[in-house]
C-alpha cells in the first residue's frame, strides 16, 4: 500500500483538489475551513484505475505552518507538487520543492491546477516553462506535468492514470519485522480510548500485539486497526494506519512519538548525519548553531556541531553531530529536515549516518571523520543484508559475491544475519532476506488457502500450478515445498500441495446427493453410473472429490467403481488367474454378469497399472 503527500504553495488548490479526487475534504478544521486554508495535517484515500487503494496526506502551503507540513511529508511514496495556473511558481512552492529533494521523495507529479481559469494554451506552455526551469536538478526534474480543474473535473482522469504510471516504477515497501509508526495524529475515541494514526514503516502490526510509545517507554496492546476506515486484522507496510491502543492514556502521548514493538528499536539524543545546506539560504551555518530537527513526525531543538569545517556555506555538504534537546527514534539511513529557529527558514537536510554514537566527537579528528565516511556504506552486516535483498533468493556464495566483501568479513556477517533472522535459510544452498520471506511467505500461503476456498473439493494446488503462480525456478520451488511440508507450514499429495488443515467435507445438501448416488451404486455395482450420470446427479467436483478421496476409483475417463467393488473385482480376477493362468474379456463380463464397456475398461486399467498385461484375446499375471 502506497501513500501520496501533496506540496505548494498556500491557496493553489491542494485541497481542493484532494476533494474532487476523493469526494472528501481534507480540512478537518472548522478554523481551516473558515479560513479557506490547510493549517494542520489533512488526510484522504483513493482507489486508482488499476484498484490499488492509496493514502493521501494534504500538508499547509501557508509559510507560518511549514513546520507543520513536515510532520505529514517524511512517509510518502509520491508527491504532488501543486502549482496553481494563475499564479505559476511562488516562494512557498520553492520552499516545498526543496524539501521534497532533501526528503528524497521517490517519485512525484506537478500539477498544474486552475486550467479552467486560463483559457489560453500558450500562457499555461509558459508556466510550464517556467515550472521546468524551478524544478531543475531537483528530484522533480523529469517528473511528469499534468493539467488540471477540480471545478470542471478536466485532467482528473490523467491525473489517476498517472499516479499508476509512476507508482508501478517504484516497488512497494519492504517488510523488514520491525514496525514503526511516526505518529502524526492522537485522539480519543469514545467508548474505545486512545487512537494515534500515521504512515506504517519497515514492518506489521495486529491486533493483539504488544507495542511501546518512543521515547517515553508507555507500553500497552493494539486493540484494533483501520486502513482508510476499513477495520484490518494486520496494518501493512506503507499503509495510513489508525491504532487503537488499550493501556496507554490519550494524554500520555504526543505527535512526534513512535510506535514500535518492543525492545526493537531505542531513542537517542545525539546523532551522526550527513548535511546539506541549500543553496540560497540567507547566510552561511556556523558550528554550534541552534536549529530545529525534523524526522518522521518529529520535532525538538538541537545544538548543531559542525565536523570537519568551521562554516558551512551555502550549496556545501558536511558531516555533523546534532545533540538533541528531546531524545528521538531514528535508524541509519533516515532522512531529516533542519530550520532556523528565528527567523524561521529551511536550511537543508540529509540522512542520518549513526543514530547511536558512542560520544563527542572531536571535530576535527580525520579517523572520526573517515569513520563516518565508511558507515555510508554500513556495516559488513548491512552491506550483505543489502546485496541479499538485492539477489532476492539465492545461494550464500552469489549473494557474498554481490557483496563484494572480504570472505572473513563475509562470513561473519552471514553468522550475524542467520542469527537475528535477517536472513532466512531455506535449505543449504539457499538463503532469502526476511522481507523477502515475509513477502513469498505471505504469497504462497494465501494462494494455497484461496484455492481451498474456490475449491473446497479438491485434495490442494497442483504443484505446478502453485509454481507457475509464485514464478520460481524449480530448484527454488522444490525446496520451497520441502521446507514449508518438513515444519508441517503445508502438506503434500504426491502432485498436490494443501494446507495442513485442509480437510475435504460435503455439506448436508451434497452429502445427500452422495448418498443417492451411492445407492445406484449399490443397486449395480458391476454396472454402476458412467462418470457423467455421476456429474448429472452431483457435479464434476464433487465427483472428483470422491475419487481423490478413494471412494470410487475411476479405471477409465468414463468408468468408475466403488472403491469395495473395484477390490472384489480385482481380487477376483487374480484368483481366476492364478487358477487358469489366463483369462479372457468374455471371461470377465460373465463373471460380474455385466457389459463388455466394464469389462473392458477394468482390463485396460489392470494392464496399465502393471498388474496384468495381454497377450492376444487373454490376459495374464504380469511378473
Amino acid at each position: 500500500m502506497r501513500v501520496i503527500g501533496t506540496a505548494g504553495h498556500v491557496d493553489h488548490g491542494k485541497s481542493t483538489l484532494i476533494a474532487a479526487l476523493t469526494g472528501t475534504h481534507p480540512d478537518r478544521l472548522k478554523e481551516e475551513q473558515e479560513r479557506e486554508m490547510t493549517i494542520d495535517l489533512g488526510f484522504g484515500w483513493l482507489t486508482l484505475p488499476n484498484n490499488e487503494e492509496i493514502g493521501i496526506v494534504d500538508v499547509p502551503g501557508h509559510r507560518d505552518f511549514i513546520e507543520n507540513m513536515l510532520a505529514g511529508i517524511g512517509g510518502i511514496d509520491a508527491a504532488l507538487l501543486i502549482i496553481a495556473a494563475d499564479e505559476g511558481v511562488m516562494p512557498q512552492t520553492k520552499e516545498h520543492l526543496a524539501i521534497l529533494d532533501l526528503l528524497q521523495i521517490p517519485a512525484g507529479i506537478i500539477v498544474l491546477t486552475k486550467i479552467d481559469l486560463i483559457p489560453d494554451n500558450d500562457w499555461l506552455d509558459l508556466i510550464e516553462s517556467d515550472v521546468r526551469t524551478a524544478v531543475k536538478e531537483t528530484i522533480l526534474q523529469d517528473a511528469p506535468i499534468v493539467r488540471v480543474s477540480a471545478r470542471t473535473g478536466s485532467g482528473l482522469n490523467d491525473l489517476t492514470a498517472t499516479l499508476v504510471s509512476i507508482l508501478s516504477n517504484k516497488p512497494e515497501r519492504l517488510d523488514l519485522g520491525r514496525p514503526r509508526l511516526p505518529i502524526d495524529r492522537v485522539f480519543t475515541m469514545s467508548g474505545f480510548g486512545a487512537v494515534v494514526t500515521g504512515t506504517l514503516s519497515d514492518g506489521h502490526f495486529s491486533i493483539g500485539d504488544e507495542i511501546e510509545i518512543l521515547p517515553d517507554g508507555f507500553k500497552g496492546r493494539v486493540r484494533g486497526l483501520q486502513t482508510h476506515k476499513k477495520k484490518e486484522e494486520t496494518a501493512q507496510v506503507g499503509s495510513r494506519t489508525a491504532v487503537n491502543i488499550s493501556g496507554i492514556a490519550t494524554e500520555q502521548i504526543r505527535r512526534g512519538e513512535v510506535l514500535v514493538h518492543p525492545n526493537q528499536y531505542q531513542s537517542t539524543r545525539r546523532v551522526d548525519a550527513r548535511f546539506r545546506l541549500l543553496k540560497d539560504v540567507s547566510s552561511p551555518l556556523k558550528h554550534s548553531s541552534e536549529v530545529k530537527v525534523f524526522i518522521g513526525t518529529s520535532e525538538t531543538i538541537a545544538n548543531l556541531r559542525l565536523l570537519g569545517v568551521d562554516e558551512l556555506a551555502p550549496g556545501d555538504e558536511a558531516w555533523i553531530q546534532l545533540e538533541l534537546r528531546d531524545p528521538i527514534v531514528a535508524v541509519r539511513g533516515d532522512r531529516y529536515i533542519l530550520r532556523r529557529p528565528s527567523p524561521g527558514e529551511t536550511l537543508g537536510g540529509g540522512t542520518i549516518v549513526d543514530p547511536q554514537p558512542k560520544g563527542r566527537h572531536k571535530r576535527f579528528d580525520e579517523d572520526i571523520l573517515k569513520s563516518l565516511e565508511s558507515l555510508t556504506q554500513g556495516s559488513p552486516a548491512d552491506i550483505l543484508f543489502e546485496a541479499a535483498l538485492a539477489t532476492s533468493i539465492a545461494s550464500p556464495k552469489e549473494i557474498i559475491a554481490r557483496s563484494h566483501l572480504e570472505k572473513d568479513s563475509a562470513n561473519e556477517a552471514l553468522n550475524e544475519l542467520l542469527e537475528n533472522g535477517k536472513l532466512v535459510k531455506i535449505d543449504e544452498d539457499l538463503l532469502v532476506a526476511l522481507p523477502h520471506w515475509n513477502e513469498l511467505n505471505q504469497k504462497t500461503l494465501q494462494i494455497v488457502e484461496s484455492y481451498h476456498k474456490t475449491f473446497p473439493l479438491r485434495r490442494g494446488i497442483p504443484r505446478e500450478e502453485l509454481k507457475s503462480k509464485l514464478k520460481l525456478s524449480p530448484k527454488i520451488f522444490n525446496a520451497l515445498i520441502t521446507y514449508y511440508v518438513s515444519r508441517n507450514m503445508l502438506k503434500e499429495f504426491g502432485a498436490f500441495i494443501s494446507a495442513p488443515s485442509h480437510e475435504i467435507k460435503f455439506d448436508n445438501g451434497q452429502q445427500t446427493k452422495v448418498e443417492v448416488l451411492m445407492r445406484k451404486f449399490a443397486q449395480n455395482p458391476f454396472s454402476p453410473p458412467s462418470v457423467k450420470e455421476c456429474q448429472a446427479e452431483t457435479d464434476e467436483e464433487i465427483v472428483n472429490a470422491l475419487i481423490e478421496g478413494n471412494q470410487l476409483v475411476a479405471v477409465s475417463q468414463d468408468v468408475v467403481f466403488r472403491k469395495a467393488d473395484y477390490d472384489s473385482m480385482v481380487n477376483k480376477i487374480i484368483e481366476k488367474l492364478k487358477a487358469n493362468g489366463q483369462i479372457t474379456l468374455a471371461e470377465v463380463r460373465d463373471l460380474f454378469d455385466t457389459s463388455r464397456k466394464y469389462a473392458q475398461a477394468l482390463l485396460e486399467h489392470l494392464d496399465a497399472t502393471g498388474m496384468t498385461m495381454r497377450d492376444g484375446d487373454f490376459r495374464k499375471l504380469k511378473r
